[in-house]
């Protein structure tokens, strides 16, 4: 990473809107691609998001639309708005929200993070979407990226609403958790559970709430990190596009419900059209692989690699992106027409 990028996502970080992405939107000019901040109700939580509306945007008018799920750790500021700002380029409403207890949206203890709020937070991005004006409610996709992407394969499961299921980078939280990172701790599945339980005990109990990836290493230990997903991670989230909302961090007790859960479960309910992009390069292709491969009954399904490109590069890099997105406008297309 060089400075230059350093230096470019510091400025960007002054945007308005609290976008961090290349290209963000810095004011809403009539006739252009438009961002609304709103908030709405889930559950009794306030839910925190933005709402993309493409250029000429007119209410009497129907459009498609997107949910755009973010990444685990991630907020709607970072590579969920990016491509829900691509999106709405090319003639979508769509619509990146902040996980329940996360980023700006509301709920306590703060950054819990369970599988059951996440898909919940997608089928509420779904609630909110299709009642907004001008969205034609049959002509509603689902894109979500890294740990959003494996919470979105459980939503379209159930949620026939989604016409078309998207995934890039797909990152499932429940075997990463469990297993560790490429299986990496497989030995320790059984002490990991019983710290989750304790932890939660000691929460039951009224006593302080323990947290777990609250590491912030220094440059020269995150260059020393041997897996691309997690030192090309800690520069993105924490020096090229760092966002005060957005954090590594999450309850300890949380590992109760992901260590139990997998994305690539029950992969044959999903009936719609469906369309999986990893980058070639990614060291966490091998779980888009796995859950591809289970999609049994999916009406299409393709995989496409973005050559060259690592997990995190997917996230930002012009040429990656570019390639996501025209990959999208030509899916979403075809199949919410």
């Amino acid at each position: 990473m060089t400075t230059g990028i350093v230096t470019s996502a510091q400025t960007k970080s002054e945007n308005r809107f609290g976008l961090v992405y290349g290209y963000a939107i810095t004011a809403n000019v009539p006739g252009k691609v438009n961002i609304h901040p709103i908030t709405y109700k889930l559950n009794g939580i306030d839910i925190a998001a933005n709402v993309y509306t493409p250029a000429g945007y007119n209410t009497s008018q129907k459009y498609p639309a997107v949910v755009v799920a973010h990444p685990n750790g991630g907020v709607k500021e970072q590579t969920a708005g990016l491509y829900a700002q691509q999106l709405a380029e090319s003639g979508y409403i769509t619509i990146a929200a902040d996980a329940a207890y996360q980023g700006a949206s509301g709920g306590k203890p703060r950054h819990v993070d369970k599988p059951a709020n996440r898909i919940e937070d997608i089928h509420g991005m779904a609630d909110f979407i299709s009642q907004y004006a001008g969205v034609d409610q049959n002509r509603l996709g689902v894109l979500g990226i890294c740990g959003g992407g494996g919470y979105s394969l459980k939503a379209a499961q159930g949620d026939k609403r989604f016409k078309t299921v998207a995934t890039l980078s797909m990152f499932n939280s429940g075997e990463v958790r469990r297993n560790g990172f490429q299986n990496s701790q497989l030995g320790t599945i059984q002490e990991r559970l019983k710290q989750a339980s304790d932890a939660r005990a000691q929460e039951a109990a009224g006593a302080e709430v323990i947290y777990t990836g609250v590491v912030m290493p220094t440059d020269e230990e995150v260059a020393k990190i041997s897996t691309d997903l997690y030192r090309e991670g800690f520069m993105y989230y924490y020096r090229t596009h760092a966002h005060p909302n957005s954090t590594f961090k999450y309850t300890l007790s949380s590992l109760i419900d992901l260590m139990t859960f997998d994305a690539a479960t029950n992969m044959d309910l999903i009936n719609q059209p469906l369309l999986m992009m990893a980058g070639s390069k990614a060291d966490s292709k091998y779980m888009t692989d796995e859950a591809f491969e289970k999609a049994s009954n999916a009406k299409t399904k393709e995989l496409f690699v973005i050559d060259g490109a690592t997990h995190i590069q997917t996230y930002w890099k012009p040429e990656y992106v570019n390639l996501a997105v025209k990959k999208l406008v030509d899916f979403f297309g075809k199949n919410l027409q």
